[in-house]
């Protein structure tokens, strides 16, 4: 059996409280042990993450940081409000990390796929967003799948970009080999393969950006069922070798 990645078209805008399982189901076939990969920006949109960039009021700090790097005041400030720190700050850059642990530019702010000065937001909970449409789905169907709320970041010394993880439900986001053995009968010691962010990158060779496919369905594919978080992904500050 092999592992399938099958596009889910929604054309319909998403707009505040639309009910995002409902959308789903009634645009695919669901099965159970699914593993469903949710593009970031419906989930925004859903819950209201979107700012009016005109009603934006920047501070002294946003102000001086726009003149010195090129960018748009209000944008600034929405990064810093979004953020705990600036990382690095260079060429219309700004590396964050943000009020949920990310380390990203511009704080997952985004100006694409919205309508003309507006911005959207990264979701205040992914974890939460993705526990509520998983929850949904088994009531509505009986079936049980796994959610992974999906972002797209560049890389450190990597060109491109790829889909991370930043939500999860019902899935470990880590399969760790840890204590098995290798083809030569050899320990791994420290080997935790991030299957989440793989999962995520895996459906964005279908979901792509200008298709109007923001989820797809992850099949035939073998996890764990565990109550996690992303926060399982996030390196533990005594470990970042950057820090």
């Amino acid at each position: 059996m092999y592992l399938q990645i099958i596009p889910i078209h929604i054309k319909k805008e998403i707009v505040v409280d639309d009910d995002l399982s409902q959308l789903i189901l009634t645009s695919a076939d669901i099965q159970d042990g699914d593993i469903l990969v949710i593009a970031q920006k419906i989930i925004s949109k859903q819950e209201g993450r979107i700012v009016k960039l005109s009603t934006v009021t920047p501070s002294l700090l946003a102000e001086g940081i726009s003149s010195q790097y090129n960018k748009d005041p209000n944008i600034v400030e929405l990064i810093l409000s979004e953020s705990k720190r600036i990382i690095r700050m260079k060429n219309g850059l700004i590396i964050v990390e943000t009020n949920h642990g990310f380390i990203c530019a511009n704080a997952g702010i985004d100006e694409s796929n919205v309508s003309d000065g507006f911005a959207t937001l990264l979701p205040l909970n992914s974890d939460k967003s993705a526990e509520l449409i998983r929850t949904k789905i088994l009531n509505e169907t009986g079936k049980n799948v796994a959610i992974i709320i999906s972002d797209t970041f560049g890389r450190p010394f990597r060109m491109g970009q790829t889909n991370c993880a930043i939500g999860i439900s019902g899935l470990n986001p880590i399969l760790d080999y840890a204590g098995t053995l290798d083809s030569f009968k050899r320990i791994l010691r420290i080997t935790a393969i991030a299957i989440a962010d793989e999962l995520s990158s895996a459906a964005e060779l279908v979901m792509e950006k200008t298709k109007k496919c923001p989820v797809a369905i992850i099949r035939d594919y073998s996890f764990n069922v565990e109550e996690r978080t992303i926060v399982d992904l996030i390196r533990p500050e005594n470990e970042d070798l950057f820090k």
